[in-house]
């Protein structure tokens, strides 16, 4: 809002009045307006801006192009949650699976040994560029995907949604659930706007899209 509309909100406040209509913000649409095709190049392009790498295939060529993006990354000793497909893990690389135990599961030294990760998602936000991990059987925990240098996410087209709140919907029934959003490799700045990757989470992301 601009300086005087929200001048105007809080002169209404004070006399105890609501603030005109004009004067109100435009409500933050809960439902998307663009097509497959228009969603998925919306996020692709949030993606890009954040500095992460994207490739397209079709689920018939998934297991190949998760290979493909691996080693063209210089990636080949990978970690993954117990619970990834093994249709999606091609022999050329050196797959290694965390447990889903309590007691057996590898230790924080462990993982960050590996030259990365590779996991699944729960749904992902078109508009703000966002991956959500509810941390699944094919997600993993949550350090799974901080500790490693490179982490590659795999996303089905009808996991992504253009708006928020249709992201919010789709985690109401799991909502319990311990919930990370990912927007782009970690990256933070310090007061001289020095940008620096890798502080809390993987330098490199991933993502392929599947059609």
């Amino acid at each position: 809002m601009s300086r005087e509309v929200v001048l105007t909100s809080i002169r209404a406040a004070l006399q105890g009045k609501r603030p005109g209509t004009a004067s109100e913000p435009e409500p933050y649409p809960r439902s998307g307006m663009l097509d497959v095709a228009e969603r998925l190049h919306r996020l692709e392009d949030r993606l890009l801006e954040y500095d992460a790498r994207i490739f397209h295939c079709t689920e018939g060529g998934l297991r190949q192009q998760i290979a493909d993006a691996l080693l063209a990354s210089g990636k080949s000793k990978i970690v993954h949650p117990a619970g990834v497909p093994t249709r999606w893990l091609d022999a050329k690389i050196s797959w290694t699976p965390d447990s889903n135990g309590t007691n057996d599961q590898l230790s924080y030294a462990q993982i960050e040994a590996f030259d990365g990760v590779l996991t699944g998602a729960t749904v992902a936000v078109a508009e703000s560029g966002s991956i959500v991990l509810q941390h699944g059987p094919a997600e993993g925990r949550r350090a799974l995907t901080l500790l490693p240098d490179y982490h590659l996410c795999i996303l089905f087209e009808e996991q992504v949604v253009e708006t928020l709140p249709e992201c919010f919907d789709r985690l109401r029934q799991s909502a319990t659930r311990p919930t990370t959003f990912i927007s782009g490799p970690s990256a933070t700045a310090d007061i001289e706007m020095t940008r620096i990757k890798g502080v809390h989470g993987p330098r490199h992301l991933g993502v392929v899209l599947v059609t």
